[in-house]
């Protein structure tokens, strides 16, 4: 049997483990935070200290549906948004902060330290280099009112090769007096910004929307050049 101490510095050290990671959540506004970092990490610490006491001769039992239940809890802030899926790093953390939790409730306090850091560094510094990365490869779709003319297509795809840019036409509506182009489009981050800027000025484009861009131009921005 466990004594009340050992059980009272497993939760407070659950909760310390799920707070520091939940704190680095918080502060980026994410939608699994302080507070639920903290009730997953005690939460899974409490059910494998139980499943030792109440099933001492299959103390995986509970344990393990442990790790079946946290699979909702994290499939509830996976979402679709922005032509991309949106949630799985919260996801994965709310999994990551529940084995914390059970390697705690274990009496695994070292290794449970040693992952609580290694999890904080991937948290909070990993960003930086992935943001340095996407610099240099970005998808975007643009959608772009044009004059009428019958070699606006060829005119879209030679300016996007000359930013640079791997192109291909999505959809091509014909109007009146207008077409309205579909393009999707991959490159550099600075390409990108460049091919916008020259949208603007462009005087068979009309006008255009364009999904996803960088902080240089608002997401799914539309602009009217005749406005």
């Amino acid at each position: 049997m466990i004594s009340y101490d050992v059980i009272i510095v497993k939760f407070l050290l659950a909760a310390l483990l799920g707070g520091i990671i939940g704190a680095e959540r918080e502060y980026r506004n994410k939608s699994a935070g302080f507070r639920t970092m903290i009730m997953i990490s005690l939460g899974a610490c409490f059910f494998t200290i139980l499943s030792s006491i109440i099933g001492p001769n299959s103390t995986d039992r509970i344990a393990s549906t442990v790790v079946t239940g946290i699979g909702f809890i994290g499939a509830g802030v996976i979402y679709r948004g922005d032509g991309r899926i949106n949630g799985i790093t919260t996801a994965a953390t709310i999994w990551a902060v529940s084995a914390l939790g059970m390697g705690v409730g274990a009496g695994m306090y070292g290794a449970s330290i040693t992952a609580c850091i290694i999890i904080l560094i991937v948290l909070a510094i990993l960003p930086f280099l992935e943001d340095k990365m996407e610099a240099f490869n970005q998808i975007k779709t643009y959608t772009i009112e044009c004059a009428l003319s019958i070699d606006i297509v060829t005119h879209i795809r030679s300016k996007c090769t000359n930013h640079h840019l791997k192109n291909k036409i999505i959809s091509l509506e014909k109007f009146k007096s207008k077409v309205i182009v579909m393009v999707w489009v991959r490159g550099a981050e600075a390409n990108i910004n460049s091919f916008t800027k020259f949208l603007w000025t462009d005087d068979q484009i009309n006008g255009f929307k364009v999904q996803g861009v960088s902080d240089l131009f608002p997401t799914e921005q539309s602009v009217d050049k005749k406005s």
